[in-house]
C-alpha cells in the first residue's frame, strides 16, 4: 500500500526525516557561531595584552633614560667636584709657598737680630737685605764637633774634607758648604775660644755660633741655632747635620740629596724607633716620657742623629718655630 497523504514525518531521499535534518542545521549554526565569537575574542585578548606589554615598554625606555640622565648628572657633577678638589689643592700649594717664603724671611730676620746683638743699628741688616744677599747653595753641611775634638777635625780634614782653595773650589762650581760647627765657652775669650780661633784662621773651615754656650746637655739648642744659622748665612736647599767622628763619601750624600731636590719638605736619614725609656737610672732616661703617652709607647721614626737632612722649609720651620719645639738629640 502506499502511504497515505495526511502523515507528518516525511522523508527525504534517503530515508531521512526532515526533522532530524533541521536540528543538525540548527546544531551546526549555533556550533558555528560559538566558535566564530571564541575566535574573535582571542585577538582582542591579545591585543589588550599587547597594550599592556607596550605601556611596560614605554615605562621601561622611560626608566632607563632616567637612569641615564641621573647617571649623566652624576658624572657631571664629578666632574665639577674634581675640578674644585684640583683648584683648591693649587690655590693651597700657592698660599703654603708664600707662607714658607715668608717665614723664611722672618727667620733670617730673627737671626739677623741674633747674631747681631751689641753692634750699632747702622751695621745690622735688615732681614729682606739678608736674606738677598745670601748666596745659593745646593747643601751646607755642618760638622757638630766640641773644643776637645780637634784630633776628629784632622781626621776629616785628612780625608774626605777638602781643605783651602779645595774648600772655597767646590763651594762656587757644586755649591756644597761644609762647616765645623761650634759655640763659645762659658768664659768667652778664654783659652778655649783662643785655640779654636787660632784654628779657625788656620783652616778657615768653621762655623761660629755667637749665641750657644758649649755643654754636653745643650746640643739640642746647638742644632736649631746651626740651622738658624746657616739658613740666615746660605740659600742651600738642604742642611745636613753630621757629627765630626762620622767619615762620609761626599759624592754619595750629594747624589742622594740631589733625588729629593724637587720635593718641598725632605726630612732624610738612617730612620729608626724604639722606646721611650720611662725607669730612672737606665741609660738614656726620658724625664719627660709621659710626653709620648702610656709608658712603653715609642718614640716616633726619626733619623739616627750622627747624619741626617731637611730640605729648606723645615729649617726655616725649624729656625721661626725654635723657642717651641722640644727639640730632641737622637742617639743610635
Amino acid at each position: 500500500m502506499g502511504t497515505l497523504p495526511g502523515t507528518k514525518h516525511q522523508k527525504v531521499a534517503g530515508g531521512v526525516s526532515t526533522t532530524w535534518v533541521s536540528v543538525l542545521c540548527l546544531s551546526c549554526f549555533l556550533l558555528g557561531v560559538f566558535v566564530v565569537n571564541r575566535i574573535w575574542s582571542i585577538p582582542e585578548l591579545v591585543e589588550v595584552n599587547g597594550e599592556a606589554s607596550s605601556v611596560e615598554g614605554i615605562q621601561r625606555k622611560h626608566s632607563k633614560v632616567s637612569m641615564k640622565c641621573e647617571k649623566k648628572e652624576t658624572s657631571v657633577r664629578a666632574g665639577d667636584i674634581l675640578s674644585q678638589v684640583s683648584l683648591t689643592h693649587d690655590v693651597i700649594m700657592t698660599l703654603d709657598k708664600t707662607i714658607s717664603n715668608l717665614e723664611m724671611q722672618l727667620a733670617a730676620a730673627r737671626a739677623a737680630k741674633a747674631s747681631n746683638q751689641g753692634e750699632s743699628p747702622i751695621d745690622v741688616k735688615s732681614g729682606t737685605d739678608l736674606l738677598k744677599d745670601r748666596p745659593k747653595v745646593f747643601f751646607v753641611m755642618g760638622i757638630i764637633t766640641a773644643f776637645s775634638s780637634r784630633k776628629r777635625r784632622d781626621s776629616i780634614r785628612e780625608t774626605w774634607m777638602p781643605q783651602g782653595d779645595k774648600l772655597i773650589k767646590i763651594e762656587k762650581e757644586k755649591g756644597i758648604v761644609m762647616r765645623f760647627v761650634i759655640g763659645h765657652s762659658a768664659t768667652p775669650g778664654g783659652v778655649l775660644d783662643g785655640a779654636i780661633d787660632a784654628e779657625d784662621e788656620q783652616n778657615h773651615d768653621f762655623l761660629r755660633l755667637q749665641n750657644h754656650v758649649e755643654g754636653y746637655h745643650e746640643l739640642s739648642s746647638k742644632i736649631q741655632i746651626f740651622f738658624s744659622t746657616a739658613l740666615s748665612i746660605w740659600d742651600a736647599d738642604f742642611y745636613v747635620k753630621l757629627d765630626d767622628d762620622v767619615h762620609v763619601n761626599l759624592g754619595l750624600v750629594g747624589s742622594t740629596l740631589a733625588r729629593h731636590r724637587s720635593k718641598p719638605r725632605v726630612y732624610i736619614g738612617c730612620m729608626k724607633s724604639g722606646p721611650v725609656l720611662a725607669k730612672r737610672g737606665v741609660k738614656y732616661h726620658e724625664p719627660e716620657y709621659w710626653k709620648f703617652g702610656e709608658e712603653g709607647n715609642k718614640y716616633f721614626r726619626h733619623a739616627t742623629g750622627q747624619l741626617y737632612a731637611i730640605s729648606k722649609d723645615l729649617a726655616t720651620y725649624i729656625s721661626v718655630n725654635r723657642c717651641l719645639l722640644g727639640f730632641v738629640v737622637h742617639w743610635s
